[in-house]
């Protein structure tokens, strides 16, 4: 029977668990719940693993690759992330065992899967992320409400605010009122893209405009030498040249941090679970490559790793109801 992985819905739920203050996420640093569990290495584990997906998740596959071939040298991993469309069809056509992703698969992609394997894949929970807005560091902006994201990045204005070209639109004055906005994002293929538009743009459509580029790294980067720019990504690649400003669901509303607290309660509008696709075979154990590989990266070290990346961590109980999927 094919088990419904976690989803920030319940992550309210494992609040009481966390072990880290409610403060900013780039002022108190964060620590990995002291309930989960350090890796425990096993015999027999050798082979190739191939992985194919999520921009976003690129380092931290890297990062865990290296950690994982420390304790197993005669392991090889290759890693791909060029947007978590490509892990699908990576998974259906065999040439990958790991599918990241920064979204859910969609219907679409779930039947593709269902229609060559007769089952459902398999979709682990390994961290969370609070996709952000970046700006220019020199930008004085602190906030946005989504309303005002829609207005900036959309052209179909689903949020219901006029167009906003300019930065005195969403309320700056000076040199920077008649500036125009810069748009730096992400292509189609990228789950991120598909987030953003679904969430910030209330399912609307991008601005010609948007100036869209391969990875998550090179988002940041156009906004870093970008003054006026104005793009989006997931926290792990934030720099000292942008900051990752505050959103509001609704214009005039509180506007939360993208902080770990904030994405733990529900407040901060665009916190997620970023996830690997696998295919297991119902009441079947995975292949011990993959399943240690998962196993090593919702451990203690492996969580530390998401820390390391700028990434959330997972709660104990979380880690606990992925672990179970692997069975």
């Amino acid at each position: 029977m094919h088990k419904t992985p976690f989803t920030l819905k319940g992550l309210v739920l494992a609040l009481v668990l966390l072990t880290v203050s409610a403060g900013s996420l780039f002022a108190n640093p964060l620590k990995v719940d002291v309930n989960i569990a350090d890796y425990v290495k096993v015999q027999g584990v050798a082979g190739n693993l191939n992985s194919v997906g999520s921009d976003t998740l690129n380092n931290m596959m890297t990062f865990w690759a290296e950690g994982f071939r420390k304790k197993y040298p005669n392991v090889n991993i290759q890693i791909e992330g060029k947007g978590s469309s490509t892990a699908p069809p990576a998974l259906i056509e065999g040439t990958s065992q790991l599918g990241p992703m920064s979204r859910k698969m969609k219907s679409k992609e779930v039947e593709k899967f269902e229609a060559k394997y007769g089952f459902k894949p398999t979709t682990i929970g390994v961290a969370l992320d609070s996709l952000a807005v970046f700006i220019n560091k020199d930008n004085p902006i602190d906030a946005l409400s989504l309303q005002e994201v829609d207005a900036i990045f959309s052209k179909t204005h689903k949020g219901g605010l006029p167009d906003a070209a300019v930065w005195g639109d969403v309320g700056l004055k000076g040199e920077w009122a008649n500036k125009p906005i810069s748009l730096y994002g992400r292509n189609s293929a990228s789950g991120t893209y598909g987030y953003f538009k679904g969430k910030a743009l209330f399912k609307g459509d991008y601005k010609d405009s948007v100036k869209e580029q391969p990875g998550s790294a090179s988002v940041v980067l156009g906004v870093t030498e970008d003054k006026a720019g104005i793009g989006y990504s997931g926290i792990g690649y934030k720099t000292s040249g942008v900051k990752a400003i505050s959103l509001s669901k609704e214009k005039g509303g509180t506007a939360y941090e993208p902080n770990y607290a904030n994405v733990m309660n529900g407040k901060y509008p665009l916190g997620r679970m970023l996830y690997i696709n696998v295919v297991k075979e119902p009441n079947k154990p995975l292949p011990t490559l993959v399943k240690e590989f998962l196993k090593y990266a919702l451990s203690k070290e492996g969580q530390e790793i998401v820390i390391k990346d700028g990434y959330l961590p997972l709660t104990a109980e979380i880690v606990k109801q992925q672990l179970a999927l692997l069975d």
